[in-house]
């Protein structure tokens, strides 16, 4: 059991730990154009986080269709899902790319952006967002692929993408300079030079994703219609819609909050981007195994095999902690150090320490609610999940940071005060539902209210 879970887990995982690892080189290399530049990118993270985990959400709807039909055995279904999704990548890409490139003047504006950072910043958010519609098929086929069991190739697709964004912002972001006595080229673009090569990336991702799905043996969209089917679109939409609520509502949470963030001025900024960035690869195990854990529960449910859906649950919740108290413990100890990768300055450093160290100790309970949630979306309940995360976010979250910033005069430590208070709701009402037994469809006398 545990083999099968580290399959489907094991290439999620490395696959975002290379994402992360390239965030990591993308924030130390534009650190080192200064503080000014890191915040410039950092102000629009949490929209991009919004763009992003809307589309996903639209992936989550196949994942769930795909994983059950997958499991069941009706493969020519499971064909006519992914040439649906086909459909899917084209509608939001478009959409996305209409959307962003049209409001980037905006957006720096809406963030409480500083100034003198607007301009750049909007010039960075419009390179970044010229690729959506590639950007909309490395998430939505990955998924398709991912449903299937197909953990692989999202993490090979995820490996080009990530060697192209470091190699281009070798050269993209520097001016021409001299290393170890050679002369090295070096366009001088500076924040502009690492959008362009983070917008090369992700079209290179695009087309080598969509050129596997095309020659998929089990998922080839190819003599498949791609116009709208509602037998298999109605679905994917009942289960993707309340997780796209869930995203859209928790995300432009996320833009509230750094809004605030941001108006406590430039150091509060850059410290909370890198510490953000920093988190972010300690959440990896995490995010890996809720993959691996919604394709497992959609695979069982398809299978209607109860009892290895219950022992999959059991054993993704344990791994899930085992993973994530590591992973808390290492983030604890080196905070300091790893703060000191992406800046220069001791008061950035010693502020993202100390929220980094305080969010530590919670990520084992945050855990717990992401393989609960990610086995919820497998068998296609995201309404829950979607109550939840809204409640938390806004109720918690939001409303705390705003009450402690506006009244109290909190800084960052009293914003993420509020941000683990809210991580901490979530875990309970997970756990509280999942020994309920609620979020298994296959429990019969229990029905999802």
């Amino acid at each position: 059991m545990l083999g099968v879970i580290f399959s489907l887990a094991g290439p999620t995982i490395l696959e975002q730990f290379m994402q992360t690892a390239v965030q990591y080189i993308d924030t130390a290399m534009v650190g080192s154009l200064g503080t000014s530049a890191t915040a410039a990118v950092g102000a629009t993270t949490t929209v991009n986080w919004l763009i992003g985990s809307t589309i996903s959400a639209i992936g989550v709807g196949f994942l769930s269709f795909i994983a059950k039909k997958h499991g069941s055995g009706e493969l020519q279904t499971v064909r006519k899902a992914s040439a649906q999704s086909v459909l899917a990548v084209l509608v939001s890409g478009i959409f996305f790319t209409v959307l962003t490139l049209s409001l980037s003047p905006f957006v720096p504006v809406w963030m409480q952006v500083d100034g003198p950072l607007r301009e750049q910043a909007s010039r960075y958010f419009f390179i970044l967002y010229t690729p959506m519609l590639f950007r909309a098929a490395t998430i939505i086929f990955g998924t398709v692929l991912r449903a299937a069991g197909d953990t692989k190739t999202p993490m090979y697709a995820g490996i080009a993408v990530n060697i192209i964004n470091v190699v281009l912002n070798f050269f993209l972001i520097y001016p021409t300079r001299k290393i170890w006595g050679i002369t090295v080229f070096g366009a001088g673009l500076g924040v502009d030079g690492a959008a362009i090569a983070s917008a090369v990336g992700f079209t290179v991702g695009g087309i080598i994703i969509t050129a596997v799905l095309w020659a998929h043996p089990l998922l080839s969209p190819k003599k498949m219609s791609i116009l709208p089917d509602r037998e298999i679109l109605r679905p994917c939409i009942k289960v993707a819609f309340p997780n796209m609520l869930q995203r859209f509502g928790t995300c432009l949470g996320y833009v509230a909050f750094a809004s605030m963030i941001n108006s406590l001025g430039e150091t509060a900024t850059a410290a909370h981007t890198i510490a953000n960035t920093v988190e972010s690869a300690f959440y990896i195990p995490g995010y890996g195994m809720q993959t691996a854990a919604a394709t497992l529960a959609g695979n069982a449910l398809g299978a209607r095999d109860n009892k290895k859906m219950k022992e999959f649950a059991r054993m993704n919740v344990a791994v899930e902690v085992i993973l994530m108290i590591i992973s808390g413990g290492l983030l604890f100890i080196f905070a300091p150090f790893m703060m000191d990768i992406f800046s220069d300055s001791p008061e950035v450093i010693s502020l993202g320490s100390s929220v980094l160290r305080m969010v530590a100790v919670s990520e084992p309970f945050y855990g717990v609610s992401i393989i609960i949630e990610g086995m919820m979306q497998g068998v296609g309940r995201t309404v829950k999940p979607f109550v939840y995360n809204i409640i938390g976010m806004w109720g918690i979250r939001i409303f705390g940071t705003f009450l402690f910033i506006q009244f109290f005069s909190g800084g960052l430590i009293s914003a993420w005060g509020c941000m683990i208070a809210h991580n901490m709701f979530l875990f309970v009402l997970y756990f509280i539902h999942w020994v309920s037994g609620r979020w298994n469809p296959m429990n019969n006398n229990l029905s999802e209210r």
